[in-house]
């Protein structure tokens, strides 16, 4: 279908889901989508976690819909298509952070609802809001302990992610911060962009390797695919000397620090990123909108961020860990409507 046939349709969704919108109070009418900016692993639990919420909030439905490539007309051509179909509230991670906006005005003036989640839209935007890691702040404790694990001193590597996600820039800045806190006892030997793909991450990781072994003390990685490869590669070679700090908690990670080839990783919460944000859009769609005294963060995309929580993972919470992100999570969608939300 050409681009423009699914506006064309859109336009007519539109309508009919402006006319059918449920009062407020009435939550289990609303059709709620999560559409993430494209194929990625790290979004795995959304769709559990959305299914979850349905159960336990009441909400009408819930749907996980991913993109068949990343690039922003793919995920735009969808959020249309779903909102034809009579989607009538939005939880994305944005192809493209400035790219996206057109889209979620247009939804706006609509009436129908979106947030960001795990990754930000730039302001100005008419999301919501954005719920994520503070991936700046994940970056710089994930630096932090890795220079720790380092004794203090020598050179690292920043592997970083994809060019296109909107939070790998932040956690390029905050790698940097924290290597430069220690006054030169740590340096920064290379920052290697776009290892959050399988076979890109695979090609450069191990040519990094090969080619600087001797010279690197410490791997930073701040993506989930550059973090498996990492923890493979290190595995394979059979030599603890050189420390690493991922991001997520894939097994090939987890078993790295079991096993002593990982020092730790810096696990996020996508389950609860899609739970509440799937809750909240709920509240939206039924009437509720943000509180504009609320106590958000402000960071360089966004003056309305909330951040999503993360736990560090080592060998001494390695097999109890999922059990504080649940906690994190529940504790802090009991107090989500009343903390961020203004209800009719």
């Amino acid at each position: 279908m050409s681009i423009r046939n699914v506006r064309g349709v859109f336009a007519v969704g539109l309508a009919c889901s402006v006319a059918l919108a449920p009062a407020a109070g009435f939550a289990s009418s609303n059709k709620i989508a999560l559409v993430p900016g494209g194929p990625h692993p790290y979004f795995g639990a959304w769709e559990q976690a959305e299914k979850d919420a349905v159960k336990d909030f009441g909400i009408g439905s819930a749907e996980y819909k991913v993109p068949s490539e990343w690039k922003l007309q793919a995920q735009t051509e969808l959020l249309e298509s779903l909102a034809a179909q009579g989607i009538n509230a939005f939880g994305f991670f944005p192809g493209d952070p400035v790219g996206i906006n057109s889209t979620i005005s247009e939804f706006k003036s609509n009436n129908i609802p979106a947030i960001a989640i795990a990754g930000c839209a730039q302001d100005p935007t008419d999301t919501a809001f954005c719920f994520s890691t503070d991936v700046y702040q994940a970056a710089y404790v994930g630096t932090k302990s890795l220079i720790q694990a380092m004794g203090g001193k020598g050179a690292i590597v920043h592997l970083a992610g994809l060019l296109v996600d909107p939070n790998t820039t932040l956690r390029e800045q905050a790698v940097e911060k924290a290597v430069a806190e220690t006054n030169g006892a740590v340096t920064l030997l290379q920052t290697v962009g776009d290892t959050d793909d399988q076979e890109k991450g695979d090609q450069k990781v191990n040519a990094l390797l090969a080619s600087k072994k001797d010279q690197i003390g410490g791997i930073i990685t701040t993506a989930y695919i550059s973090s498996v490869v990492t923890a493979k590669a290190l595995r394979n070679l059979g030599d603890k000397r050189i420390k690493m700090v991922g991001i997520d908690d894939d097994k090939i990670v987890l078993d790295g620090i079991r096993d002593g080839f990982v020092s730790g990783t810096v696990g996020q919460n996508p389950y609860g990123q899609a739970y509440i944000g799937t809750y909240a859009l709920d509240l939206l769609a039924s009437g509720c909108a943000a509180k504009p005294d609320a106590p958000w963060i402000k960071t360089p995309q966004t003056a309305h961020f909330i951040d999503s929580g993360t736990v560090f993972v080592s060998s001494a919470n390695v097999d109890t860990y999922k059990d504080d992100l649940k906690a994190l999570s529940h504790k802090m969608q009991a107090s989500f409507k009343d903390t961020y939300l203004s209800c009719k």
